[in-house]
């Protein structure tokens, strides 16, 4: 998959990751960009199409489908944070809340453009996780449950997609200098970077890429004894 000339639907493209993912397709020569939000008026860059889409609302997918015939690249940005413990006494909704954007919002989208990608050549999927897939902190249990379950989406989607040449990229990645993280004071790694390094493992046919040391080294120590994902919380 190349960036140059690709036609590109960046989800949650207004702010944040979503708007470094525009700025670097427009800057990689990328022949059309769609930036993809709630609230298009949100989208403010040059060079871009804004485009209405909540993820959550099967009918929007769908007329984005309709009008974008031409994507040869989604990018599944669009995602929330709840800040949700499972017993607590939203835990249910903050998890509910979660899996409607964080799991179904990727799916819809799939199952809307895989068709589109296919007719185009089959061009990529690029699904926006984090190291927070596989552990469980107890300041973001809900959303990492949903972070769990959209990974284990993309490894479906990518066994479904291979006969149609789609590539699905996987990209975890802990604290970046986002507003999502704008109380964190650990490390944060710059949005920019991420991008960077997800273009360059789309354009080297990767299925999975681990942005930061935080994925790193959570993935690294998965089957470590204990799995990492066991220890207890500082």
């Amino acid at each position: 998959m190349k960036i140059r000339d690709s036609v590109a639907l960046v989800t949650g493209a207004n702010r944040g990751l979503g708007l470094a993912f525009t700025q670097a397709l427009v800057a990689g020569g990328a022949r059309k960009v769609y930036a993809a939000a709630r609230d298009p008026a949100s989208v403010r860059q040059p060079g871009v199409a804004a485009i209405q889409l909540d993820v959550t609302r099967p009918e929007e997918v769908a007329a984005a489908a309709r009008a974008l015939g031409d994507a040869t690249l989604v990018i599944n940005n669009a995602g929330i944070d709840r800040h949700g413990r499972f017993l607590a006494d939203d835990g249910v909704l903050a998890l509910r809340d979660e899996l409607e954007t964080n799991l179904f919002g990727p799916l819809l989208v799939a199952r809307a453009f895989a068709p589109i990608l296919a007719r185009n050549g089959g061009g990529a999927i690029v699904n926006v996780l984090t190291a927070l897939t596989w552990v469980n902190l107890p300041t973001s249990a809900t959303y990492s449950a949903s972070k769990a379950a959209a990974w284990s989406l993309g490894n479906g989607l990518r066994n479904e997609l291979r006969s149609q040449g789609t590539q699905v990229l996987a990209l975890h990645v802990g604290y970046m200098d986002t507003d999502m993280a704008r109380a964190v004071t650990a490390p944060k790694t710059r949005p920019e970077d991420v991008v960077a390094q997800t273009f360059a493992a789309l354009e080297a046919g990767k299925a999975e890429v681990l942005a930061d040391e935080a994925s790193r080294h959570i993935k690294h120590n998965l089957s470590a004894e204990p799995g990492v994902y066991l220890a207890v919380p500082a």
